[in-house]
């Protein structure tokens, strides 16, 4: 590998990226699938073996696992990009235009989610205290609330779906992530301090998390502020986009900053800030469509190598260790309990607001995707939790089940879809 530098690295996984597509177009599966199979296969446990004897000694010191270690701030501005996309979705106009059914069946499905996969991984803590800590525990609880929209309107686009459960679910999948990136700042910051060990303190456990996600939801609004009131004076689209990457780039050096012992050691969400950020500069300036329209565009390469590069990061040696069927069982469990607490939230939540039956028997099946939010989260717990065992743990488990949930997603979204009768067997199906 010598006289081979990072950017001829990034040129390959760009270029096998691409490539990739047309492969997953003639499977029919999902473009994020592929981007991850890719990220694996060109990252230090598969390609690094050639160069180790096929062997795992010493992969973690060989190039392909630095270069990979040395891209990471691609993933923290790609996950600041995804936050600031989703809070631009969650304008006030928009929340009074959804109503109180589609807000209480969200909760009801996100928090049902969550709440399932942390009793269920709570069994395994009980009798295995050592290989599920509660770190482990409630941060897969707190991922387990956000769900792919894209591969359940993949096939709404392709079959042409129309009909009640279609009207109820688009909304849902808009807000989901929202409650999610919260519910997250919030057990997340709870793991942390758990993680951190020493005697117990009201202040780590329960003020200082409180102080954290009031000071991310601040920083954000200002932001968001800053930007929609310079917006005035920048009128071209350029500006206006550049006035967004400053923002993501503001909120990650907000989160250093606040780190430094100085600071207090505040562990803030980078991702709240970018969320709060978004939502405010959506909901305070009405031409923001077209701005956001042209940052979708220009963070599309961004957004493909953050999936490459989580595929490549995830520690396939792992698996073959004495912890191997460990993570093995946590996935299974965490894939399972998920898609019960899914379904059991939107039945629950739909039976109370008492929506149509074939929304209420179908839309937790049209929620089991999971992707790029679900692997943003992952791995920013992995990289607070770097030295930890709890952080590789917790991304094999969340890219291991975006595999199988991503290759079954369409399947069952389709299965749900038909179902509900919102796919009528004369309708064509668009060839796109």
């Amino acid at each position: 590998m010598e006289g081979f530098s990072v950017f001829a690295y990034v040129a390959i996984l760009l270029l096998a990226g691409l490539f990739s597509t047309r492969l997953m177009r003639l499977l029919k599966l999902p473009n994020v699938t592929g981007y991850i199979i890719t990220g694996i296969i060109f990252g230090p446990f598969v390609l690094g073996l050639f160069f180790h004897n096929f062997t795992m000694d010493g992969i973690k010191d060989g190039p392909i696992f630095k270069y990979v270690q040395s891209l990471g701030w691609i993933s923290q501005v790609a996950l600041g990009f995804i936050a600031f996309s989703i809070g631009s979705s969650f304008r006030v106009a928009t929340i009074k235009t959804l109503g109180k059914r589609v807000l209480i069946i969200t909760i009801f499905e996100a928090l049902g989610g969550s709440l399932i996969v942390i009793a269920g991984l709570l069994v395994a803590h009980a009798l295995f205290p050592e290989q599920v800590p509660m770190e482990l525990v409630l941060t897969l609880g707190a991922i387990a609330a956000a769900t792919a929209p894209a591969a359940t309107l993949m096939v709404i686009k392709q079959y042409r779906a129309r009909g009640k459960l279609v009207d109820t679910l688009l909304p849902v999948v808009a807000l989901d992530d929202a409650v999610a990136l919260i519910l997250f700042a919030v057990l997340f910051q709870i793991a942390t301090s758990i993680a951190g060990g020493g005697e117990f303190s009201a202040y780590k456990m329960i003020a200082k998390p409180l102080i954290e996600i009031a000071l991310s939801l601040a920083i954000g609004s200002v932001l968001g502020l800053f930007i929609s009131w310079m917006n005035r004076y920048f009128k071209s689209r350029n500006n206006r986009l550049a006035f967004c990457i400053f923002t993501v780039f503001a909120a990650l050096g907000f989160y250093i900053l606040f780190r430094q012992s100085y600071m207090g050691e505040f562990e803030l969400s980078s991702l709240l800030i970018c969320m709060m950020a978004g939502a405010f500069y959506a909901s305070l300036r009405p031409d923001s469509g077209p701005t956001l329209d042209v940052l979708e565009r220009f963070t599309s390469p961004v957004y493909m190598m953050f999936f490459i590069i989580s595929g490549a990061s995830l520690d396939l040696s792992i698996f073959f260790s004495d912890k191997g069927l460990v993570v093995l069982a946590i996935a299974g469990t965490y894939l399972v309990c998920r898609v019960i607490g899914k379904y059991g939230g939107a039945f629950a939540g739909a039976s109370l607001t008492r929506c149509e039956p074939e929304v209420r028997n179908y839309l937790g099946l049209a929620l089991v995707p999971q992707a790029g939010v679900a692997i943003g989260l992952a791995t920013t717990a992995s990289t607070i939790f770097n030295g930890h065992e709890s952080g590789a743990m917790i991304l094999a488990v969340i890219l291991s089940s975006t595999l199988v949930y991503e290759l079954i997603g369409p399947m069952v979204s389709k299965f749900a879809l038909q179902k509900a009768g919102q796919i009528p067997m004369d309708r064509p199906v668009s060839s796109r």
